[in-house]
């Protein structure tokens, strides 16, 4: 007792005295300037991993571009209709997204890094994903964007936040806690085990959180990395029976390789795949290679904060928070039941509610494949349906808020990031867009998962007679990867009564020199070495000619919408013309 009486007074010591990560004082979003990669040609020589190397082969560096003006989107509304002459009326609302920001505890024993070692060119952009420099620094970007998001706010307040889920890399007890400590303003501690580098490494180091504007409630959606191992397989209905186990353990984690022998060798042992070893100053990356390799598993600094939460406890985590409102949008009794949907009225004096939907796959569904598809159960799409009515029937535009963005990808046969066509889901991709587009106060369907900016219109089925029934997709890209960027919203309602919805990509202000530039730099570094430049800038599988090529990666817009002829009257009502 009186070790850890000592321990924990040193421990309170060195946090009471923790320095914060101010941003640059230049606060401009993506309307003002971008954030453009170098186009020099780059050595082929440099692994991904290898992030010492970044700097001196020219890796990593970047630019001021020109600012990005608001695409003015027509697609949704009438023929003919230019909006000549309309004029905004009255401002409804302001808010911000955020998504995937992936808070990654970088010493686990139970990651997939050296997996992307086995495919160092990356079929997919899946090298990134299980092995990047900005692993190292998730919590100090995402301190960099709260401070970004405050300064905007003094400039013109928010109403309220999103965060479209994916706030965890793989599930962790440690990793949701300083996410949701960063947006508290604690201190946050970022390393685990033994606490290698603690006092020595700079992102090894305790730093204070800036935390959230009090003034700004923020709200939570649930994202598939957020309650399945790496986000993609269920912790406790998985062929890897000892996955829970493998977070709490001191032995690091061995597998196949999964992505050429498939997912069902996951109970093979012949990789070990490594940790960060964060007495570095550039992550070194121990422990992994053929197992063959090692006399003895290898091992590390056990940690039960390190624990995987089933979606009752991550839900239930929001209620231990200072900031509003407790609980982030769930509901206490739907968490304690793993229920990650709700609804909520940003401003009572505008009539919209924001629907958050958890479009996640279920851990119990005895899928062996990634679990990265859209999914809703019958009991969820029962409750979104009776949600879009209620709506309508009050007379409210609506927004749903998912982490799983709907037609932007191909089948799930071809994508591990589309619809789901397994009979256990409740609904079709065609049904589900047929029950959106009957409900015309629907104005916006917002997402995050694949890291993209892409904007997607849904046309009426009926554009002549009926136009309104269209409503907008938009995703947010993730503060983790290239382009490390969130969105503000504003909705208004014009002269016409029709509504522009103006969209804005944010990059964080970070100051240079700063925790949050050096993990830009990998962030860029790592896009090009993998080579997903043409994915953030022109993703567009399916050839829909309602989603538009992404200059440099992020895109703007001004999103006109058609409202119905009952919500016109409504809102003539509330807003008459002068």
């Amino acid at each position: 007792m009186l070790i850890l009486f000592l321990v924990g007074c040193g421990l309170f010591q060195q946090q009471s005295q923790a320095a914060g990560y101010p941003i640059d004082s230049d606060v401009q979003t993506t309307l003002q300037r971008t954030i453009v990669p170098a186009t020099k040609t780059l050595p082929a020589t440099v692994n991904l991993y290898e992030f010492s190397s970044y700097e001196a082969n020219g890796y990593g560096t970047w630019a001021f571009g020109s600012g990005l003006a608001y695409d003015k989107r027509l697609d949704l509304m009438p023929a003919g209709y230019t909006g000549t002459g309309v004029t905004t009326t009255e401002k409804l609302l302001n808010f911000f997204t955020i998504s995937d920001i992936h808070i990654t505890d970088k010493e686990s024993p139970n990651q997939l890094i050296y997996l992307q070692r086995l495919y160092p060119a990356s079929v997919l952009p899946i090298g990134a994903s299980l092995c990047s420099g900005v692993m190292l620094y998730s919590t100090q970007v995402l301190d960099a964007a709260v401070q970004t998001i405050n300064a905007l706010n003094k400039q013109k307040p928010f109403d309220f936040g999103l965060s479209l889920g994916d706030v965890c890399n793989t599930t962790q007890y440690n990793e949701l806690r300083w996410y949701i400590d960063v947006l508290d303003g604690k201190v946050i501690s970022p390393s685990s085990g033994a606490h290698a580098g603690a006092s020595t490494i700079d992102y090894q180091k305790s730093f204070q959180a800036a935390g959230l504007d009090k003034s700004i409630p923020w709200y939570q959606t649930l994202g598939n990395h957020d309650h399945f191992w790496m986000g993609s397989f269920p912790v406790d209905y998985s062929l890897r029976t000892d996955l829970r186990q493998s977070y709490i353990t001191d032995e690091v984690f061995a597998t196949s390789n999964l992505f050429k022998d498939g997912f069902a060798t996951i109970t093979s042992h012949d990789y070990y795949m490594g940790v960060f070893d964060g007495s570095t100053p550039y992550g070194d990356i121990i422990d992994a290679g053929p197992v063959g390799n090692f006399s003895s598993a290898p091992k590390v600094t056990a940690d039960p904060d390190r624990r995987s939460l089933t979606r009752i406890e991550w839900l239930n985590e929001f209620f231990n928070t200072s900031s509003n409102p407790v609980g982030h949008g769930f509901n206490s009794t739907d968490a304690s039941n793993g229920f990650a949907c709700y609804s909520f009225v940003p401003k009572s004096t505008i009539p919209l509610k924001v629907i958050v939907l958890d479009d996640t796959q279920k851990e119990d569904d005895n899928s062996t494949d990634i679990h990265g598809h859209g999914f809703l159960d019958a009991t969820r799409w029962t409750w979104l349906k009776q949600q879009l009515a209620d709506g309508d029937a009050a007379g409210q535009l609506m927004i749903i808020a998912a982490h799983v963005p709907i037609s932007v990808e191909v089948t799930a046969a071809n994508s591990e990031m589309g619809w789901w066509t397994d009979s256990q889901n409740a609904v079709t991709l065609q049904g589900l867009v047929d029950e959106l587009q009957s409900h015309p106060n629907l104005i916006m369907w917002l997402s995050g998962h694949r890291h993209l900016n892409t904007v997607k219109a849904f046309v009426s089925p009926d554009p002549v007679n009926a136009p309104e029934k269209g409503f907008w997709e938009v995703e947010t890209p993730s503060l983790r990867d290239f382009l490390q960027q969130f969105r503000t919203f504003e909705i208004d309602l014009n002269s016409d009564y029709t509504i522009s919805i103006f969209t804005t990509d944010v990059d964080p202000a970070v100051k240079a020199g700063s925790l949050a530039a050096v993990s830009r730099k990998y962030a860029i570094g790592a896009e090009q070495i993998v080579g997903t430049w043409n994915l953030i800038t022109a993703w567009n599988p399916t050839n829909d000619p309602t989603i538009k090529a992404m200059p440099t990666g992020s895109y703007n817009a001004e999103l006109m919408k058609q409202l119905s002829p009952a919500m016109i009257v409504k809102m003539q009502a509330l807003y008459p013309t002068p």
